[in-house]
């Protein structure tokens, strides 16, 4: 059973600087990718970055030279650096990992950025 436990979430003034957090734990593996999608009220979830482990990421272009995913294998977390926040950004963070053909979801991190 494979869990995924976020960190990191809280309120920051717009501008402000936030670190997400996802440790992954159970029958691991290899780890294939690794990311962070957001899911705004009334709006569908989306991808933010995602990483591989061959470490090439990818961000969506809305976060993109403000946002920072890493990784550290041998803890099998994956890290959100969130700079320069926008209200926009406000949303639950949900972490993922794709395993074995399989994706898992963490439980999800509110970040809320005030104005």
């Amino acid at each position: 059973q494979v869990q995924l436990v976020e960190s990191g979430g809280g309120l920051v003034p717009a501008g402000g600087s936030l670190r997400l957090s996802c440790a992954a734990s159970g029958s691991i593996y290899s780890i294939n990718k690794m990311g962070w999608y957001r899911q705004a009220p009334g709006k569908q979830r989306e991808l933010v970055a995602s990483i591989t482990s061959g470490g090439r990421d990818n961000y969506s272009d809305s976060v993109k030279g403000r946002f920072t995913i890493s990784r550290d294998d041998a803890k099998n977390t994956v890290y959100l650096q969130m700079s320069s926040l926008k209200p926009e950004d406000t949303a639950v963070y949900y972490c993922n990992l794709y395993h074995l053909g399989r994706n898992y979801w963490g439980q999800g991190t509110q970040v809320t950025v005030s104005s």
